[in-house]
C-alpha cells in the first residue's frame, strides 16, 4: 500500500479550490471522485500511474502544460517512479459569484 501524497490547499473560496499536490516516490492520492470540474498544471515533469475502473494507464506530465477533466472523474493517482512529482490542481466550483 503506497504512502499518502501531500496536498497543500492554497485557496479555497466560493469560486475555486487550488491545491498543490506533491507525490514523493511511492505515494498516492487514494481512490477519490472529483466533485468539480478541474484543471491540473504540472510543476515538474514526470509519469504518474492513474488507476480507474477500467485499469491503469501512465500519464506523462510536462512542466507548465495544463489539462482539464470534468466533475465525476473517479481514480487513484500513484507515483511509481523514483522522483518526486508535483502539480497544482484548480477545482472550479459551481455557482460561485462572477
Amino acid at each position: 500500500m503506497p504512502g499518502a501524497a501531500i496536498p497543500t490547499v492554497q485557496v479555497d473560496d466560493e469560486r475555486v479550490r487550488v491545491t498543490e499536490w506533491r507525490f514523493p516516490p511511492g505515494t498516492a492520492t487514494g481512490w477519490h471522485r472529483h466533485e468539480f470540474d478541474y484543471v491540473v498544471v504540472p510543476v515538474t515533469n514526470g509519469t504518474l500511474t492513474i488507476a480507474n475502473r477500467d485499469g491503469r494507464v501512465q500519464s506523462e506530465l510536462r512542466h507548465g502544460i495544463a489539462y482539464s477533466r470534468p466533475a465525476g472523474v473517479e481514480h487513484d493517482v500513484i507515483n511509481d517512479t523514483a522522483q518526486e512529482i508535483a502539480f497544482v490542481e484548480i477545482e472550479i466550483k459551481r455557482g460561485g459569484a462572477a
